[in-house]
């Protein structure tokens, strides 16, 4: 830890800290996109009986107040949703516990048997917890041979930090960050702690990833993207939407345990293999 750094403690009630995390609407919308992506992925359709992850075992990483987790159930997927955030836990199980199980549980001690999970979520939780590469060992502990996870990720270099909508604050040291937040009015400290795009690629080594972001932003309508990918972005070449890549702030991955291809239709723009 760099003299910069603190100790960092556990978000234990991050819905209560960060209301647009019980924004249902947008949530539901997020759900779409990676359902659509993961669908994709295994050559699953939502036409399919039972719907797009009919007879899969998934678990949402960091499912707050489950609105993920609770799609992700309806979609036909027997899912427990994970947390350490006890008031988020307490509504999802008011709400869904009739259809997810909802459990209090670190990411890096996830309460599962080895190779027993086909899908899981990771979506904008690395930044959050205190040892994200345990975390991810975990989850590919978990994984069964064939599984899928589902990766939306910031990156160091995004221009807006999407928590506190301020320009350029991921880019800075920590006391920088802290200082740069207080004198915005926006907080003591800066929490969040992102990698750059080549730091995501050595978290994530031990998968096979491939890369959705082109795809979604080229055809946001099949991937349900169109929340955050204006329409007129799916009109621009491939080339232009390749070299805008490194200024999109989120990235859309899919990691496979295993080397894999993915096994969904043709799209106008493929995913991209990351290796």
């Amino acid at each position: 830890m760099s003299g910069n750094d603190r100790p960092r403690e556990e978000q234990l009630a991050y819905s209560e800290q960060m209301g647009k995390m019980l924004d249902e609407q947008a949530r539901r919308q997020k759900a779409d996109k990676l359902i659509a992506v993961i669908a994709h992925g295994l050559g699953r359709s939502s036409s399919d009986e039972g719907g797009a992850l009919a007879g899969l075992r998934a678990v949402d990483v960091g499912c707050s107040a489950g609105f993920i987790a609770d799609e992700l159930a309806l979609a036909g997927a027997a899912t427990t949703g994970v947390d350490i955030d006890e008031p988020g836990l307490a509504k999802a199980r008011e709400r869904f516990g009739d259809r997810v199980d909802f459990r209090l549980a670190r990411g890096e001690d996830l309460p599962f048997d080895d190779g027993s999970v086909d899908v899981a979520v990771l979506n904008h939780i690395y930044e959050h917890v205190v040892d994200p590469d345990a975390v991810v060992a975990d989850i590919h502990r978990v994984l069964a041979p064939g599984g899928v996870l589902y990766l939306g990720i910031g990156h160091r270099w995004q221009v807006i930090e999407p928590h506190h909508r301020l320009p350029f604050l991921s880019w800075l040291p920590q006391r920088a960050a802290d200082r740069y937040l207080r004198l915005a009015g926006k907080g003591e400290h800066y929490y969040e702690r992102y990698s750059t795009p080549a730091g995501l690629r050595r978290m994530f080594s031990a998968f096979d990833v491939w890369d959705y972001t082109l795809p979604v932003l080229a055809d946001p309508t099949a991937f349900s993207g169109g929340d955050v990918v204006p329409e007129w972005v799916g009109r621009l070449p491939e080339k232009a939407l390749a070299a805008a890549l490194p200024l999109v702030p989120t990235y859309v991955w899919l990691a496979f345990k295993e080397p894999a291809v993915p096994a969904g239709p043709e799209l106008r723009v493929a995913p991209r293999h990351l290796g």
